[in-house]
């Protein structure tokens, strides 16, 4: 029978369709799909070789928590619509049911991630989630903050969770005229803080390392002469997360108390923790971190932070 044949194909393509536009991490087909870009706001997160259930993992710890601090989304009862009884309403002409099937779903999957929509973000084992109408730090915050106490783990794919404030073209140009009014809220006068700054490059060759960390600790520094750098226990610090030509800045607190923000770290035992063993921070063996200079000096110090 044609309609029982059918049957598991509609299923199945369900299936899919689900799993693809809620989870999809690798680089979308045919140039659809939606990419990492200068203006996006969001969580960037790195995984260890399984990027679709990277995905599926953020979109769960983020839904907790989510909920938790800004209650639940709101959505309209359509989705509540579509689960009941369209396969018999359209059981006389499957591909009809198909083709309003995809639609529903793509609707569906658009109202469920208003808050969180993975994106393309341009390199391998690395999500990232753009995020509407909440405050990223604060989030991933709560959630370190929360794993750091109960020392439950959550996940197992996910590795860091680095919130993303601000994004912008990874030119040196576009970044100066960008942090000068990024970093005012920690950093000019009155604010104030210790800081250090970490940087990260993929799927970038024509940015220069030294130059950034030179050029964005002078900018936090002529902010405020009183802000200094401390690299063992900061009170901020500058992540610079760059990819293709896309950069992607935050302001972090308790990066250190928190494991470089690293999910798997924050849960170890405080016997470990207080080790601060840095062969255990995944995937950080090019961050470096920066002293601020004055305008006089002609020569900027970095230190490589030690890692694996």
């Amino acid at each position: 029978c044609p309609m029982a044949a059918a049957e598991p194909a509609t299923r199945k393509r369900r299936l899919k369709g689900h799993f693809a536009a809620a989870g999809r991490a690798k680089r979308p087909r045919g140039g659809g799909g939606r990419q990492l870009e200068a203006g996006m706001r969001g969580i960037l997160i790195t995984c260890n070789m399984n990027e679709r259930k990277c995905v599926g993992e953020a979109y769960s710890l983020l839904g907790e928590y989510g909920d938790l601090l800004y209650g639940p989304e709101q959505f309209s009862d359509h989705e509540e619509r579509l689960s009941g009884s369209d396969r018999e309403e359209h059981e006389d002409d499957v591909e009809a049911a198909l083709k309003k099937e995809v639609g529903q779903i793509r609707a569906s999957t658009e109202q469920k991630l208003r808050r969180f929509q993975s994106v393309e973000s341009g390199a391998n084992n690395v999500v990232f989630i753009r995020t509407q109408g909440i405050e990223p730090e604060n989030l991933v915050h709560h959630i370190l903050k929360d794993m750091h106490t109960t020392k439950k783990k959550k996940t197992r794919v996910i590795l860091r969770m680095l919130p993303i404030s601000g994004t912008c073209k990874a030119f040196m140009e576009d970044m100066k005229k960008y942090t000068e009014t990024f970093f005012e809220p920690w950093f000019k006068a009155p604010n104030k803080g210790t800081f250090q700054i970490v940087y990260k490059a993929r799927n970038n060759s024509h940015m220069s390392r030294e130059e950034v960390i030179k050029e964005l600790a002078g900018i936090v520094g002529s902010l405020n002469p009183e802000n200094k750098v401390d690299l063992n226990n900061p009170e901020y610090t500058v992540v610079v997360e760059i990819i293709k030509t896309v950069c992607c800045l935050s302001v972090v607190r308790d990066y250190v108390l928190f494991r470089k923000y690293n999910l798997q770290e924050v849960v170890k035992s405080n016997k470990e923790e207080t080790q601060q063993n840095p062969s255990s921070l995944t995937g950080e063996q090019n961050s470096k971190v920066v002293k601020p200079e004055t305008e006089e000096e002609k020569s900027s110090k970095e230190v490589k932070q030690e890692n694996k």
